[in-house]
């Protein structure tokens, strides 16, 4: 599943790309879509909030979108050839210098703003929103004591932004059991995973492959890596389901018990 850092990514190149542009078509196969009538429009700013990307029209409406488990935005100049094919295509969306496809995407609604600033506020807050102290996350994972670690973490009415990679890699290098209760965990080791999920977050907006690991390492510690090695010390790595939808968390038995490595 993208995560907060891929979002903001997509919704940084297409908000380069679109703002400021006139709407010529929308095709879908959403009726409401092409209801809509956006064609004429501007295009105000392309913006990610967690996990959902959202587009801003001049009148007031929001394309919102959220990506899930397969959803994708690319850009191609007009007549450029995509790269993926046309019946996976959920809806485009044409201005004069480029079209916009989503594919696969399985949240599609137009939206007042009235209305989706509602929806919106059913969110966390987003680690990757630079105005925001620590001190908030960490009141935010305190407000669901009972809950694992693995299984707060991921609750995006807690905080927004966060998926299995990130999830995995930073209880991994934090050394914390991700099946423990918030409410066993000290203040100092909620600050640090905080910290380290936005430092790691943000040194992947750059646009390379998602790592949490120095260069030439091997991207990841644990994530995807089951039945494999520990990086760290040899033991081998672990994959369980947690959480009512039975999401995977990757896990060193030996190491989480341990000090934590070095981030690289």
């Amino acid at each position: 599943m993208p995560e907060g850092d891929t979002i903001f990514r997509a919704a940084r190149r297409m908000h380069a790309a679109l703002a400021g542009e006139r709407v010529e078509a929308l095709r879908s196969a959403h009726p409401k879509l092409v209801r809509a009538r956006l064609e004429g429009r501007t295009i105000e700013r392309v913006r990610a909030r967690g996990k959902n990307l959202l587009v801003d029209f001049d009148d007031g409406r929001i394309l919102h979108t959220h990506l899930k488990m397969r959803g994708s935005w690319h850009l191609y100049r007009p007549g450029e050839r995509w790269k993926k094919p046309a019946r996976a295509a959920t809806l485009e969306l044409v201005t004069r210098p480029f079209v916009a496809v989503a594919f696969s995407m399985p949240v599609v609604d137009l939206l007042r703003a009235e209305h989706a600033s509602a929806q919106l506020r059913e969110l966390g807050p987003d680690l990757l929103d630079e105005a925001l102290p620590d001190a908030l996350f960490v009141a935010r994972l305190r407000q669901v004591d009972a809950l694992p670690l693995g299984v707060a973490l991921m609750r995006q009415r807690v905080l927004s932004g966060i998926g299995n990679v990130y999830k995995s890699e930073v209880l991994f290098l934090e050394r914390r059991d991700p099946f423990a209760p918030v409410a066993t965990q000290e203040e100092a080791a909620l600050e640090a995973l905080i910290a380290r999920a936005r430092r790691l977050m943000r040194r992947n907006l750059v646009g390379f492959p998602r790592t949490t690991r120095k260069r030439y390492q091997g991207r990841l510690w644990v994530y995807g890596r089951s039945g494999e090695p520990c990086r760290v010390c040899a033991t081998t790595v672990r994959m369980r389901r947690q959480g009512d939808d039975g999401r995977s968390t990757y896990f060193c038995p030996a190491c989480q018990l341990g000090p934590a490595p070095g981030e690289g």
